[in-house]
């Protein structure tokens, strides 16, 4: 039997506990590496998720709950990853939250909570995976972007900003890092039917007085010309590829996974 790809080797995702996170985690385990957790949830759920992906894939399993939004407690979850696996040698920055106002409506409070979690924290997390990559010679970045770090949005300055942001600190990683085994790039996901996006998809209900159904489908048809969503499973085998042999020379790429939606 051929031994999985990434055997041997640990990823970190963050905002792993459930969505596109979870998917690419799953994804990533299912190829034999041992997968570090992070977000939030119920202890006793998240405990039963480490459980059974470590015995459906065969792979150990860790979690942290560090608050993406505080650089100490990311310091915490890396010294905490080289202490219980040695290190991280794939590192997939997916932890995201969302707020949608007009700029001259957009609480100041709520810009600096997107800004920390969507793009600070794939900052800090970043630099303190390096080193051990670097001297390792191998290493994966994979930065979860989205459309929006490619195109705008009305409504989602804080969003858009971070994602183009992350988008630019994938290009920078990527050149900092070009001669060497370590490899940096984005996803840009289209609609992916996520807790955060459930949340729009319900909004649009309740203030149109119409069936989720029909909010989802004209959610998706505003954007994405496949009207469909995309899965984490689809983004999972992406990341899978990225973390291969064949991708190592793709480097700073912001790939968009998203039915279309920037084709337009």
């Amino acid at each position: 039997m051929q031994k999985p790809q990434l055997a041997g080797k640990t990823a970190l995702i963050t905002g792993s506990t459930s969505g596109i996170g979870l998917g690419i985690a799953r994804a990533l385990a299912a190829e034999g590496a041992d997968i570090i957790f992070n977000g939030f949830g119920d202890p006793t759920d998240i405990a039963d998720l480490q459980r059974e992906t470590g015995l459906q894939f065969g792979v150990k399993t860790g979690y942290s709950n560090a608050d993406m939004s505080k650089p100490a407690e990311i310091e915490r979850m890396m010294s905490d990853a080289l202490d219980q696996f040695g290190g991280v040698d794939i590192l997939v920055n997916n932890a995201g939250i969302q707020h949608v106002a007009s700029i001259e409506d957009f609480p100041p409070e709520r810009w600096d909570a997107v800004i920390a979690i969507n793009l600070s924290s794939a900052f800090h997390a970043t630099r303190l995976a390096l080193p051990a990559m670097k001297k390792n010679n191998w290493g994966r970045i994979i930065n979860i972007a989205s459309a929006h770090g490619l195109v705008a949005s009305a409504g989602k300055s804080a969003y858009v900003a971070a994602k183009h942001g992350i988008v630019g600190l994938t290009k920078v990683t990527a050149l900092e890092n070009a001669q060497t085994g370590v490899t940096c790039n984005a996803i840009c996901p289209g609609w992916v039917l996520t807790p955060l996006v459930q949340k729009q998809v319900d909004a649009r209900a309740a203030a149109g007085n119409m069936p989720v159904e029909q909010a989802k489908r004209e959610l998706l048809l505003e954007k994405q010309p496949s009207g469909e969503f995309v899965t984490p499973e689809q983004l999972g085998a992406l990341a899978v590829f990225l973390c291969s042999d064949a991708a190592s020379q793709v480097r700073g790429v912001a790939w968009n996974m998203d039915g279309g939606w920037v084709a337009q």
